[in-house]
């Protein structure tokens, strides 16, 4: 398993490419090459944690086996940033991790404990407006109540329904003047619902990468129950982890770092234009890695507490607030 030392030296490396580009493994390196067989990218694959490539490109079954040998993710996007393939190395080994995981009886307790921290981190954001309108100010009394109450929740779906009501709240308060209409997961119908599905795709594969470096198995979650093809687990573990793209969403608003120019729109859904899908790659990921220790340290905690079974008490927190 990886250290925090090891970690915090590694890489997150995002490679834009086309058809003409191609893809090839020399003496540990991985190499981006032209149609002129120029390399105009070399990197270490010592000092990568996960590679995001954006487009089309050609990749050997040389360089596959080098990324399962060194562990290392790759996530393929289209060149509007959807995320349509990926190689992510499983750590099955751990079968005493996996076998908790299906015995644990303490699912519940600690999903009131991971929601509990996503609306707290909701709660925090909300309370950082300046200027808040009476309307707004209601909305923070009644965020604040949802919060108490996911410590008295009952069952899953009651504690669902409390998220779902402290969600709602939340967007409808902290987005409120950037002409948003509420959050539609993967519909696309507005630039702003386009990026949420963006930075949100690049987290949720961040902190996967994360739980594979213990072996969990991803589909098996404690909050987001057992679904067909979906990682429940690592849709869990993102939750408390979403206020740093809703923030960084607000501030590039309140920044003008958000040009409609940069989105066009087919078959009523927006998407980001081929030559700003950079831009906004950048925008997500580096606001992600500001945080990258913190994830780390999260789920390392999350994992020696889960293998131990260790009280509620001993599962870390992360708060938005701890900004550097």
């Amino acid at each position: 398993m990886m250290s925090r030392p090891d970690f915090m030296e590694k890489q997150v490396i995002v490679l834009n490419s086309d058809s003409s580009k191609k893809f090839k493994f020399s003496n540990s390196n991985i190499q981006l090459i032209d149609e002129n067989n120029k390399i105009i990218f070399q990197h270490s694959l010592h000092k990568i944690f996960i590679i995001f490539i954006i487009g089309d490109c050609s990749i050997t079954s040389v360089l596959i086996k080098n990324f399962k040998k060194f562990s290392i993710p790759v996530i393929f996007l289209s060149y509007n940033l959807r995320c349509y393939f990926s190689i992510v190395p499983n750590n099955r080994g751990n079968f005493l991790l996996r076998e908790k995981q299906y015995k644990n009886k303490n699912d519940f307790g600690i999903a009131k404990k991971i929601i509990n921290n996503k609306i707290s981190n909701q709660l925090s954001l909300m309370k950082s407006l300046r200027y808040k309108t009476n309307s707004e100010k209601e909305a923070i009394l009644s965020v604040n109540s949802l919060l108490e109450k996911t410590v008295l929740a009952r069952n899953g779906n009651e504690l669902l329904g409390i998220e779902g009501n402290a969600s709602k709240l939340f967007f409808e308060t902290y987005f409120k003047n950037i002409g948003f209409a509420g959050r539609k997961p993967r519909c696309k119908i507005d630039i702003y619902n386009l990026l949420f599905d963006i930075g949100y795709s690049y987290l949720f594969n961040f902190i996967e990468a994360n739980l594979e470096l213990y072996g969990f198995d991803t589909y098996y979650g404690v909050f987001h129950k057992l679904f067909y093809q979906r990682k429940s687990l690592v849709c869990d573990i993102i939750e408390p982890f979403r206020c740093i793209i809703d923030s960084r969403i607000r501030k590039s608003y309140n920044l003008k770092q958000i040009n409609p120019d940069d989105f066009g729109l087919k078959n009523r859904q927006y998407f980001v234009k081929r030559a700003f899908n950079k831009k906004y790659s950048e925008l997500f990921l580096k606001e992600i890695l500001k945080y990258k220790e913190e994830i780390f340290l999260y789920i390392q905690s999350y994992y020696r507490c889960f293998i131990k079974e260790k009280n509620l008490d001993c599962y870390k927190e992360f708060h938005i607030g701890d900004e550097k």
